[in-house]
């Protein structure tokens, strides 16, 4: 059963640069290309933050562009929370995985697969890999913070 999990997770690694579509290169937002230009599949990002930290889906009612993406939230004053600071409410890594990005690599953030860290929003690609990242979150934090500002921006994505 090890090595079936080595094995999901070096699929999740391996595939995700496919499956990417544009976002900035000042932080990079990820979005799916199943999601068009919709940030994290949709989620609120502010209902992570709020309450007992599960997010819950947004409402087309309630959109703010940035960073040439569509947020989605689940009442307009989500939506203002979001417009009025948007990085305190975007996830890291422009919601790539952590734990991929610690590595170096580019992979899609599961919005379901989440964890606040000091008041900052981390998304794995599965499980799996959340697994492995817990086991040593500052670290994974720092090495992906370096990783991210190596990654050259023709990577990162819609320079």
């Amino acid at each position: 059963m090890k090595f079936r999990t080595i094995l999901i997770a070096a699929a999740a690694l391996a595939a995700p640069i496919a499956a990417i579509a544009p976002a900035h290169a000042d932080g990079g937002i990820f979005v799916g290309v199943n999601q068009g230009s919709i940030a994290v599949g949709g989620f609120d990002t502010v209902s992570y933050f709020q309450g007992d930290g599960v997010p819950v889906k947004g409402d087309a009612r309630f959109t703010v562009q940035y960073m040439d993406a569509e947020w989605r939230f689940s009442s307009q004053a989500n939506a203002d929370a979001f417009k009025e600071n948007p990085a305190a409410y975007a996830p890291q890594f422009g919601g790539h995985c952590a734990w991929a990005m610690s590595r170096g690599s580019l992979a899609p953030g599961d919005p379901q697969v989440y964890k606040l860290v000091d008041g900052k929003l981390y998304l794995n690609v599965n499980k799996q890999v959340q697994s492995m990242w817990l086991k040593d979150i500052p670290g994974f934090i720092a090495k992906a913070n370096v990783a991210w500002k190596n990654i050259p921006t023709g990577q990162r994505f819609g320079d």
